[in-house]
């Protein structure tokens, strides 16, 4: 959309444009005067300034265009007026290719040790000043990765463990309840933070239009009352919510938050948006109306990126900025806007492959515990993303190749 259009759109939706005859009378945009307007099949006119000097169609012109397909009664109705052009159109297909996709599922857990192993020789253990030596940093966050990938009890997993270690991915093998104490460790929240963006950066020259949204894992925590009405006593799971931001086309996850249950999500899309916008080249981003607001458009629109977000009923322009160019677009190209709009079920094809194969559920009781593990979640969804793009886009995963 050119800036004549766009003024065009804003002239259709603020100022009454009257139709005398033949012609169309449109206000100008910074002053009292007129000007008239005619629309033709192969070329319109107008006598402004702009158009009879440079022959160029002017933001007039866009307007009446606009305005051409409604034209509102002294009742309130609005009459539609528009031509119907059916065609027969192919749906767009894209065959899988089957042959990476089965090897890429025949030697997931192969891959994905090897590419957690790698992600991990890149964490530096600090050692003590005296006492015991601890365990290295980078086998402590291999064992609740692979833990969490695992999906099974902590003992269960000591023989998928030990593997590792014979196989060189680990130094040492860690005790099985030595695991929930490394889920607790606060200090670890962080390092689980920056793990998820380096494990997105294979991706960098792929990704450019993203998504966001939330989700809620539950936990083994209940919250119990008392039922007045009814005199008994009811309970249900307690939750986290999980709010992220992924790549459209490979459901890679860029930038990831973690909060309770009742967290507003409108407030965490400037975060999400300028954590994705350190590593990737963002074009468009798209989210639902729960993210609709001044503040996370300008955001989207700092970052060199334009907002998709859906409007409530009871949004109007107004607001100026982002906003409104966001809000005419949508007014008067909603198709098209849609259209980048409905990318963001990608996002919640992310949760769904997560939930899915890791589980929605949370096994640690402890607010920093189920954190981790939340991340651990996240991390293992990218890497099992990265392995399967090995196969189909033929890249090979380097990490830390941005480190200092």
């Amino acid at each position: 959309m050119d800036l004549r259009e766009q003024r065009g759109m804003e002239l259709a939706a603020t100022r009454i444009i009257k139709r005398k005859g033949n012609l169309w009378m449109v206000p100008s945009q910074s002053g009292n005067d007129k000007y008239s307007v005619q629309i033709m099949p192969e070329k319109s006119s107008c006598t402004c300034l702009d158009h009879e000097t440079r022959g160029v169609k002017c933001k007039h012109i866009y307007a009446a265009t606009f305005v051409m397909k409604r034209e509102e009664h002294a009742d309130g109705s609005v009459t539609i007026t528009e031509s119907i052009t059916v065609t027969a159109t192919k749906r767009a297909t894209y065959p899988q290719k089957w042959s990476a996709y089965n090897e890429a599922q025949t030697h997931e857990q192969d891959k994905f040790q090897v590419l957690l192993a790698d992600l991990c020789s890149g964490l530096v253990t600090t050692p003590p000043k005296s006492g015991r030596p601890p365990l290295p940093l980078s086998d402590a966050v291999f064992a609740i990765v692979f833990k969490v990938y695992s999906t099974v009890s902590q003992r269960r997993f000591m023989s998928d463990l030990r593997e590792a270690h014979e196989r060189g991915y680990i130094a040492k093998v860690p005790h099985f309840n030595s695991i929930s104490n490394y889920l607790e460790n606060a200090s670890l929240t962080p390092i689980l933070r920056n793990l998820i963006t380096q494990s997105s950066l294979p991706l960098q020259s792929v990704e450019t239009d993203f998504a966001a949204d939330s989700s809620g894992f539950t936990t083994c925590r209940f919250t119990r009352w008392f039922d007045q009405k009814y005199g008994t006593v009811k309970q249900k799971a307690d939750w986290v919510k999980c709010h992220l931001m992924c790549g459209v086309k490979t459901n890679i996850v860029t930038a990831v938050e973690i909060h309770e249950k009742f967290a507003n999500d409108t407030n965490f899309l400037p975060a999400l948006v300028n954590k994705t916008a350190e590593n990737f080249t963002m074009t468009e981003v798209s989210a639902d109306k729960g993210y609709i607001s001044r503040k996370n458009a300008d955001a989207i629109a700092n970052v060199g990126a334009t907002p998709f977000i859906a409007f409530r009923s009871d949004n109007r322009a107004g607001n100026g900025g982002t906003w409104d160019k966001m809000y005419h677009y949508f007014q008067f190209r909603r198709d098209e806007f849609l259209a980048h709009y409905h990318k963001r079920s990608n996002v919640e094809s992310t949760f769904s492959m997560m939930k899915r194969k890791f589980g929605d559920g949370l096994r640690s009781k402890t607010d920093v515990a189920m954190v981790n593990e939340t991340l651990c979640k996240v991390l293992c969804h990218n890497l099992v993303v990265l392995i399967h793009e090995t196969h189909e886009l033929g890249i090979d995963p380097v990490f830390w190749s941005n480190a200092a």
